[in-house]
């Protein structure tokens, strides 16, 4: 019998392994593994859900014109120039299945995101880890690391799960940088985090070669819905359009967004709720002699003395129903991710911290 194999460096892939949800045998858990909004979704996007059920037995639009227009309408972009996914995760599967292939490499930085290695090689393509610079994007770096192989180039800003953040001189620089045949996909997850940023929306309108990718996971709270979208040339999206699935969004994740992206007083206040608790924790944190780089996103990347600490304080946290995220597969094995959460949950994180500390005889 002949042997059914998959494709060339499906078997390489290691599965992506999200944050853990509980502690066994440990009641009032609190979740800070996912940078998940900690107030949920807005009052508005509930009721979108609630009333989406009536329609469950109609298809969905394909062209998701409603919601791509609320999108540009707040943003100030083009609405044809839109496509949305089932988070951005999906939208990043695309553009690796669409530009990149068997002999093409994919770069993404050190610390970058896993999905861009996933999707690289889910495409044949071979995936390409750039250095950066003391945990923030080198743009250096990445033009350096540019091939005639090259396809594309990702990067997370803010990234995660560092939270650094480079700004428009840096991306412009990279955007120039690189050849005209490369695509830059600027992953914008966290960029409502990051105070007066636009994702690198203006930066698309300028290089058509750049990519911008966004999602409702993060600061909107419908990471259960999955729902991303991105924003490039004319050209680059009717690429995409074409391998996108025609029903790949529900008539419940295109009513929630819709709703969730139109409620700026509800969105304004959590940002300034996570703004408020990010400088909490992270002064918190360095009080008790673990630092963290300034962070533009909605969690804190704590680092500890070694490895082995970083595991205790986890074990730790964990036995005091607080779940956070190690990040070893990420680099960092001396590093815990931790999301910021609401003014309650902060104060936990930081007492616990606090006596794990004491019981190990104070700061490093």
């Amino acid at each position: 019998m002949p042997r059914i194999a998959p494709q060339p460096g499906i078997m390489d892939i290691a599965l992506y392994v999200g944050g853990q949800s509980r502690v066994e045998g440990v009641d009032d858990v609190v979740k800070l593994s996912s940078n998940e909004n900690p107030f949920g979704p807005s009052p508005a996007a509930i009721e979108a859900i609630a009333a989406s059920a009536a329609q469950a037995h109609r298809y969905p639009s394909t062209d998701h014109a409603e919601l791509r227009a609320a999108i540009g309408a707040v943003h100030g972009l083009d609405p044809e120039r839109i496509i949305c996914g089932v988070g951005s995760d999906e939208i990043i599967h695309f553009l690796n299945q669409a530009y990149a292939g068997p002999g093409d490499e994919v770069l993404h930085t050190e610390h970058g995101f896993s999905m861009y290695k996933i999707s690289a090689k889910a495409a044949g393509a071979t995936p390409v880890e750039v250095p950066e610079r003391e945990r923030v994007t080198d743009v250096e770096a990445l033009i350096a690391g540019v091939t005639e192989r090259t396809r594309l180039v990702f990067i997370a800003n803010p990234n995660n799960p560092t939270g650094t953040f480079i700004g428009e001189q840096d991306l412009r620089r990279l955007a120039e940088g690189l050849p005209e045949d490369v695509i830059l996909v600027l992953d914008g997850a966290y960029a409502e985090f990051a105070e007066g940023y636009d994702g690198g929306a203006a930066l698309v309108d300028e290089f058509p070669n750049v990519v911008m990718t966004r999602t409702f996971s993060k600061l909107y709270g419908l990471g259960g819905l999955r729902i991303g979208w991105a924003y490039a040339a004319r050209e680059v999206i009717d690429v995409l359009n074409r391998i996108r699935g025609p029903f790949n969004l529900s008539n419940t994740q295109l009513a929630a967004a819709e709703a969730a992206v139109r409620d700026r007083a509800y969105i304004a206040n959590c940002l300034r709720q996570n703004a408020t608790q990010r400088a909490r924790l992270a002064q918190g944190l360095a009080d008790l002699g673990i630092p963290s780089d300034r962070s533009d996103a909605n969690f804190i990347l704590a680092r500890f003395t070694d490895a082995a600490e970083a595991e205790a304080c986890d074990l730790f946290l964990q036995s005091r129903g607080l779940i956070v995220r190690r990040v070893g597969s990420y680099n960092l094995p001396q590093c815990l991710r931790i999301t910021v959460g609401d003014e309650a949950a902060v104060t936990r994180v930081l007492d616990a911290v606090a006596d794990f500390r004491a019981e190990r005889g104070g700061a490093a």
